[in-house]
């Protein structure tokens, strides 16, 4: 392996054999059969999804820990550097192709399945049919079969909008805590990155009361028709991506308390903030088309 001219810092540091891909691949596979057995009604499928994750989780602590260890090591330089951006930018792209194909799902219904289900051609087949946005007519819900029991559509009022405030201002105190890092000021930086996640923890509760408010105020649920599935795939997904995101930065924090990160070199602080504010250009979407439109 070369070095660079200083003769410390590997000019590409090559990794040795590691346990940990085969590993988590093991936690994996008990997560995906425990799922799958628990909501087809086996009992010890939550058993077996509550051991994956542990040890799914278990692998990934170690395994961050031994890639932190290399990097405060001394051990990447400016071309492992690259590759981490390269690599993060193109894992936050296919993150937009992932909610792109829910968006245009969301589109499909809206403007072509349902307007179709409603036209003269399935006027034999459907003839209560009501081709109406969110699926909801009086009486009828959409469902001339009527499998779908009424409910209430969800406005942007308050919860979505109180949301909408915490991530934008989660944002804010996020670009705070990068621009101090920038200027060295490590607890300014560990403050507004606190903030940032209590914001995060907020909106995920907030998030939770709405899924309860739905649920036993408006009878809105999965089986609402193409309506509920379509709020609840794009809505939770989100909300998943703003656990994950919640995480990062959460972690992030922790290494910079115990002093990781300079002002130089802080890529794992930037790629954590690149995908906090995907989440959040995400959300913006998500609340004018689903909430208003």
């Amino acid at each position: 392996m070369s070095t660079s001219a200083h003769g410390t810092t590997p000019y590409y540091f090559v990794p040795g054999p590691s346990r940990h891909p085969v590993m988590a691949s093991f936690g994996l596979l008990f997560v995906v059969l425990g799922a799958s057995q628990w909501i087809n009604g086996a009992d010890w499928g939550k058993y077996a999804l509550a051991f994956g994750l542990a040890f799914w989780l278990g692998v990934l602590y170690q395994w961050f820990g031994d890639a932190i260890a290399e990097s405060e090591g001394g051990q990447y330089g400016r071309k492992i550097d690259l590759s981490f951006r390269w690599s993060m930018s193109w894992f936050i792209f296919s993150e937009v192709m992932f909610f792109g194909a829910f968006f245009s799902a969301l589109w499909w219904a809206r403007s072509h399945s349902v307007p179709s289900l409603g036209s003269l051609d399935n006027a034999l087949l459907w003839p209560e049919f009501k081709a109406v946005w969110p699926s909801l007519a009086a009486g009828a819900t959409g469902s001339p079969a009527g499998i779908v029991e009424a409910f209430t559509p969800m406005g942007p009022f308050w919860l979505p909008t109180i949301n909408t405030a915490l991530l934008l201002t989660s944002g804010v105190t996020l670009t705070i805590a990068h621009h101090a890092l920038l200027d060295s000021n490590r607890s300014k930086t560990v403050a507004f990155m606190w903030l940032t996640v209590l914001l995060g923890v907020i909106f995920l509760f907030v998030q939770g009361y709405e899924y309860y408010h739905a649920y036993s105020a408006y009878n809105l649920k999965l089986t609402s028709g193409i309506y509920g599935s379509t709020f609840y795939m794009l809505t939770g997904f989100h909300g998943f991506h703003v656990f994950v995101g919640m995480l990062m930065l959460l972690a992030t924090t922790l290494r910079l308390q115990k002093g990781h990160f300079t002002a130089d070199r802080h890529f794992g602080f930037e790629g954590a903030a690149w995908y906090w504010h995907f989440v959040d250009v995400v959300w913006l979407g998500l609340y004018i088309l689903v909430y208003w439109l």
